[in-house]
């Protein structure tokens, strides 16, 4: 189903009715995350005759969908999430979107969406970004401030037939952000699900679609049921192997220097953050390892003291350490503070967001 020889430009049409300068620098004082979003959106649409077509940057405004359309009741949709960030010059720079458009097209592929091109994914960034560059917080010295961008793509085919939808909108919206922590990072503590799985051989669990994290709801209240900030999933098969902690990917630092991530198999998203995590492992002296570990072999190395660091890591909070684990019928406190190379890494991938460090990966990408 894929579309490689379409050529998007995604033309700028502004709104009439910008938001004024006050009530945008209002937003940007105190943006939270998700809830104020900008002045447009870039938007593409594609069926099988015309493959990708009719590519714009027009006003940010509500979609009008056939009560019939696909994804109400099939769910056929996917999604990213990238940030830009201002850097000290003005200039505005996103961290490895080449990696996210990969990821968007692989997904695509598992939902039997049609396959939307690298350079039309960057496009729209970059449209998108470029009209509403106003709305990127300036850059403040360990503000951690950016503007998130959402790629989408959804069925909108008013059709019940299950088959895969013959129209498809594309949609990048972008929301200013505030620091994940407000009050510096704090370990998080997670609950052991042993009730729901995340996801199963075969399944879509290496894609990022919206179905993922409706199933993950029930078990998000489950773990704060039992006083936990977050859950963490093993494999549905073996019930024993280590997946993942929410919508982010998890590490663990060994006494003897190596970096350990669950290895991919299918069930867990290759997280943009997680394989800059291994990347930057060698830089700092560690010995980046994906391999299976076990949920015995992380509360058993935590205990003997082989395991001296948890942390989830994602592109919401770039790294978040584990305080605790939890599960039904016992508990294990893991740390107090966060750990010295989850605090070396964050402030190394920030570093380089945020143009404070030299790029040598080549992973920074300007969008205006």
């Amino acid at each position: 189903m894929s579309d490689v020889s379409a050529s998007l430009d995604f033309p700028v049409t502004r709104r009439a009715d910008a938001t004024s300068t006050a009530a945008r620098e209002a937003t940007l004082a105190n943006p939270g995350f998700g809830k104020k979003f900008t002045d447009h959106m870039a938007a593409a649409a594609w069926t099988p005759q015309a493959g990708w077509h009719d590519s714009r940057v027009v006003a940010y405004g509500p979609l009008q969908l056939d009560p019939a359309a696909a994804v109400l009741h099939y769910a056929q949709e996917i999604f990213e999430g990238l940030k830009a960030y201002r850097h000290p010059d003005g200039s505005v720079w996103t961290f490895r979107p080449q990696v996210n458009a990969a990821r968007f097209a692989a997904s695509a592929q598992r939902l039997a969406l049609p396959e939307l091109p690298e350079v039309a994914f960057l496009r729209s960034l970059e449209q998108l970004v470029a009209t509403d560059v106003d709305w990127v917080p300036a850059f403040a010295e360990g503000a951690e401030t950016s503007l998130y961008l959402r790629p989408f793509m959804f069925a909108d085919e008013a059709f019940l037939g299950v088959r895969p939808a013959d129209a498809v909108t594309y949609l990048v919206i972008a929301s200013p952000s505030g620091p994940y922590f407000s009050g510096g990072i704090k370990p998080i503590s997670l609950w052991l699900s042993t009730q729901y799985a995340r996801s199963g051989p075969g399944g879509t669990g290496a894609a990022k679609c919206g179905g993922n994290y409706a199933s993950s709801l029930a078990a998000q209240i489950d773990a704060t049921e039992h006083g936990c900030d977050q859950v963490v999933y093993v494999d549905v098969v073996e019930r024993k192997w280590i997946e993942e902690s929410g919508s982010m990917n998890i590490c663990f630092v060994t006494r003897d220097g190596e970096l350990i991530t669950p290895k991919l198999t299918g069930t867990i998203l290759d997280g943009v953050t997680r394989r800059s995590v291994l990347e930057l492992a060698s830089d700092l002296g560690l010995r980046a390892d994906e391999r299976e570990i076990s949920i015995d072999d992380w509360r058993d190395g935590a205990r003997s003291g082989d395991i001296v660091e948890s942390f989830a890591c994602g592109t919401a909070a770039v790294i978040t350490p584990i305080g605790s684990l939890k599960w039904e019928g016992g508990s294990i406190e893991l740390a107090t503070e966060p750990g010295p190379v989850a605090v070396q890494i964050r402030q190394a991938l920030l570093d380089i967001q945020y143009g404070r460090a030299e790029d040598t990966h080549g992973w920074l990408y300007q969008l205006a």
